[in-house]
């Protein structure tokens, strides 16, 4: 006799499901994980260039930008806080319901949180990603670990689905907004008019965003987000680029476009980490460290808004996605098409 998990598609996708009806009974965040400490540093670097032919000096460089600070990725940290304050949150919408971390490159790992909640009798679980925007990194790849935590799990892993991804919701741009306000406050007021808003993501090879809405879905944020802010001119940049070199990536970078805004007499910048939930290393890192000296180099003024983090306007998005999720009478909402966010590079889904 076939198990119910042999009868339906693959549980990431969730258009299959033999569980539709039964109520969610818990809540995964979802998110890409970081060391908390040297020790763990390169470990988890290997498992986030697994398979991708990455060279052991390249790993090497970054490890030394971990070290800068102790081997910390303060993003575990920022993700268990947006967890204890979407508690309370979902708890004023009547929403009582275990929530549970799982990563896909360090612990708590996805596959130790689909165990965890296994044991606690779960079996229809909804995770909120924190990636924000539509990309085969930040989307299907996503969908892809959790179906093979579900594997690994095995025959009582709980069927997964996910929340629509938050980047144009009214909640993440008005935390986002107020961010970029803040940072404005802090360049010279009569300078103030004239500073440029460089609205920074994670660069991704050209051929991965041709196969998704990643720019669309970016331009359409950045322009939200400038406009709440009262910003006067605002651009999308992008910035942690890797791979090798004749592998064309999205562009412009966020040190290069700095130069440029230097060159054409912009006095000064604010770098806002639109792409980015929390302030993980490649905020602090290519953004505090190597776009700031960029602007000091040319002589131009250089302010970092905060992410969002755990910005109440945020977590209250966070909730409402799930709420809508939830209790929404269309179950098709933060359903993922069989052919979304594909890697652009004509391999498989491992479900396929």
């Amino acid at each position: 006799m076939s198990t119910a998990r042999e009868r339906r598609g693959p549980p990431a996708d969730g258009w299959e499901s033999v569980r539709e009806g039964e109520p969610f009974d818990a809540i995964l965040v979802v998110s890409f994980g970081g060391p908390e400490g040297m020790d763990d540093v390169l470990p988890f670097l290997e498992n986030v260039v697994r398979g991708r032919g990455v060279p052991r000096e390249r790993i090497a460089e970054v490890a030394r930008h971990y070290e800068r600070f102790g081997g910390v990725s303060p993003l575990n940290a920022q993700n268990r806080a947006l967890i204890e304050a979407l508690r309370p949150a979902l708890a004023r919408d009547g929403i009582d319901l275990p929530i549970v971390l799982g990563n896909r490159n360090w612990h708590p790992f996805l596959e130790d949180a689909l165990r965890e909640l296994a044991a606690r009798g779960s079996r229809r679980v909804l995770a909120f990603c924190t990636s924000g925007f539509s990309c085969y990194s930040g989307c299907r790849q996503y969908r892809e670990d959790i179906w093979r935590a579900q594997q690994a799990v095995g025959p009582t892993a709980p069927e997964v689905e996910k929340t629509r991804l938050f980047g144009s919701h009214p909640g993440f741009v008005a935390a986002q907004a107020e961010r970029v306000r803040d940072a404005l406050a802090d360049v010279p007021e009569k300078r103030r008019a004239g500073a440029v808003a460089l609205l920074s993501a994670h660069s991704i090879p050209a051929a991965m965003a041709r196969a998704s809405r990643y720019e669309t879905e970016l331009a359409e944020s950045a322009r939200l987000v400038a406009h709440a802010a009262g910003v006067g001119r605002h651009e999308v940049v992008y910035q942690s680029r890797s791979g090798p070199p004749d592998v064309p990536w999205l562009e412009p970078d966020v040190s290069e476009r700095i130069r440029g805004l230097a060159a054409e007499g912009v006095q000064d910048v604010v770098v806002v980490p639109l792409g980015f939930a929390s302030d993980h290393l490649e905020v602090l890192w290519d953004l505090d460290e190597e776009a700031c000296s960029a602007a000091a180099e040319v002589g131009i003024g250089f302010v970092r808004a905060a992410s969002v983090g755990a910005h109440p306007r945020f977590v209250a998005a966070a909730s409402d996605l799930i709420r809508e999720r939830i209790e929404g009478e269309d179950q098709s909402v933060g359903r993922c098409p069989a052919g979304c966010c594909l890697p652009g590079t004509g391999a498989r889904s491992p479900w396929e």
